[in-house]
């Protein structure tokens, strides 16, 4: 973690608009690292957990919200339930990723961002998954067209991938539902 890279906001006021946008009371956190050593992802994390809920409370934003740690946690509510404080990383992370959207600030040694684009785009388009659709669009944007291959096989085989998929009804209330969505997000989504 190098703090002196990154850009604070005075007073606080990134601090503020992270714990709102969250929901959570960061300022609760002791630092004793529980969230940290139960983290699935920790290990090769940029940033550890307890660091993020660190940089939030000095406001070093670049450097957050230039993060692989916010798009790559699992938010599978480890952090949660080990802290004695109970400081959300989980929801903290979904805050710091819609936040790093706006300013343009997705690392790029990341494709978790394309996979969820893709992934939001399939089911809006055919409600419901299209596993090879939104493979084929994941390798072509992201450019690793192989790294996978030799899965492929065993998929088709065993069913889990199938080349064809039928569109589910009601193509007009998901696209409303992403629109309500998209608005409450002050049309950021």
């Amino acid at each position: 973690m190098n703090a002196s890279s990154a850009t604070a906001l005075p007073s606080g006021g990134f601090l503020a608009e992270v714990e709102k946008q969250s929901q959570g009371n960061l300022s609760a956190c002791l630092q004793c690292k529980k969230c940290t050593s139960g983290c699935p992802v920790a290990g090769w994390a940029d940033i550890k957990p307890h660091e993020l809920v660190r940089l939030a409370q000095f406001g070093l934003q670049d450097e957050l919200l230039g993060s692989r740690m916010i798009w790559e946690c699992t938010s599978c509510q480890t952090c949660v339930t080990r802290c004695p404080q109970q400081v959300d990383i989980a929801s903290l992370n979904d805050a710091l990723r819609r936040m790093s959207r706006r300013a343009s600030q997705v690392n790029r040694k990341t494709t978790v961002p394309a996979f969820n684009d893709i992934f939001l785009r399939t089911v809006k388009k055919r409600g419901r998954m299209f596993e090879a659709g939104l493979m084929a669009s994941f390798k072509l944007r992201t450019m690793q067209l192989f790294s996978d291959m030799g899965k492929l096989p065993m998929m088709l085989w065993k069913g889990k991938m199938p080349l064809w998929s039928a569109k589910v009804k009601g193509r007009k209330e998901r696209e409303a539902l992403f629109r309500r969505v998209r608005d409450m997000d002050g049309g950021h989504s």
